[in-house]
């Protein structure tokens, strides 16, 4: 039947595509490195290293994840094939919009296996540590930073990211005035890098009685964790610490102890906290890497030879320079104000739908990188 010759030659042109993803992700030298790991963990005395051993666990589960999501898109390529051939001989047109369906899904996951290739940069496979900060605006701005906290904790489990609330510092009536969440798993900073920036809302405020038109502005900082690097060294008179009693995150259960440090860094007045642990020291530890992985953000991006040559940090927000805008009112639209990609669908973004706002980026970051011949 037409109908059916017609998806087939559509699914076959995925063919190749799904053939060189196999070299670009390097799947040959993943499965030469899981041989060679698991070789590793069936030695004598493995264990005996706990920090190294679980190292090599973590390696050994992405790697075979890798191979696991490639062998799932030729298993998806394949029976979309063998779907539609079994249409085509029954002549069964109800077996058309699955088959349709199914192609669709293929498309969609070689897109994303293949976008992971891009993921190059030197912390790109890191974890990501996000911190929100609601703008100028008290309540209504709060609220929007907390539907922001949200919506990223949605997108990071939607993609079987592991997510942890660092810190989360109450809003004076509703929302939050500032949070941290650590996404835990492979490439989340390549992902989420392109989300630092400040974040536009226009709605209906459902704190103003009058019903009138609100725009609120929340920062989103994105940066790679750091692991330790013993080359970084930050004198303790460098640090100032704080330490005051956990805030609980939107119902979640955190420690309501006098357990939670915050570390200021006066050379540079960066400000890093931690209360997800239920002692000081640990959370002093989480704090002092989280403030280690700022300044080596900060000082790749200044392209500086050293830490000791950060001069300060600007902790002024633009408002300004917003990076996407977020419309409720009085039409629904989401735009991102550097790839001009858009939607509708606010309720679908809000809700971690924000795939095609990264894509878009992943793919003008490449572009641009062609272009410029590096």
């Amino acid at each position: 039947m037409v109908q059916f010759e017609e998806l087939k030659l559509a699914v076959l042109e995925l063919e190749p595509e799904i053939k060189d993803l196999e070299d670009a992700l390097g799947l040959k030298a993943c499965k030469s490195e899981i041989e060679q790991l698991e070789y590793k963990a069936a030695e004598p005395g493995f264990w005996d290293d706990t920090e190294n051993s679980q190292k090599v666990l973590q390696r050994t589960g992405l790697l075979k994840n890798k191979v696991e999501n490639y062998d799932n898109l030729v298993g998806a390529y394949e029976d979309t094939l063998a779907l539609i051939e079994l249409g085509n001989e029954e002549e069964d047109l109800s077996l058309l919009d699955e088959a349709k369906e199914e192609y669709e899904k293929v498309k969609a996951e070689l897109e994303a296996q293949r976008l992971s290739t891009l993921l190059t940069g030197e912390y790109d496979k890191n974890n990501a540590i996000l911190t929100f900060h609601a703008g100028s605006g008290g309540t209504e701005a709060q609220d929007w930073a907390e539907m922001l906290y949200r919506m990223y904790g949605r997108w990071a489990e939607r993609h079987n990211f592991k997510v942890k609330a660092v810190d989360y510092l109450d809003g004076d009536v509703a929302g939050l005035k500032s949070a941290v969440l650590l996404v835990e798993g492979e490439n989340a900073y390549g992902y989420l890098k392109s989300e630092a920036g400040v974040h536009r809302l226009v709605r209906i405020s459902p704190f103003d009685s009058s019903g009138r038109r609100q725009t609120s502005f929340a920062s989103l900082e994105v940066m790679p964790e750091i692991q330790k690097d013993t080359s970084i060294v930050i004198p303790d008179e460098d640090i100032e610490m704080q330490v005051y009693r956990s805030s609980g995150a939107g119902g979640q259960k955190v420690n309501k102890t006098s357990s939670a440090v915050r570390l200021t860094h006066k050379p540079t007045g960066i400000v890093v906290a931690s209360q997800i642990e239920r002692n000081q020291f640990q959370n002093r530890e989480i704090a002092m890497q989280m403030l280690i992985s700022k300044l080596v953000e900060i000082k790749e991006k200044e392209h500086l030879e050293k830490i000791e040559d950060i001069k300060g940090v600007q902790k002024e927000i633009t408002w300004g320079s917003q990076i996407r805008s977020y419309v409720f009112m009085p039409y629904t639209l989401v735009k991102d104000h550097r790839t001009k990609f858009e939607t509708a669908n606010v309720s679908a973004v809000m809700d971690g739908d924000l795939d095609g706002f990264i894509n878009a980026y992943l793919k003008a970051e490449n572009q641009e990188t062609l272009e410029s011949g590096e």
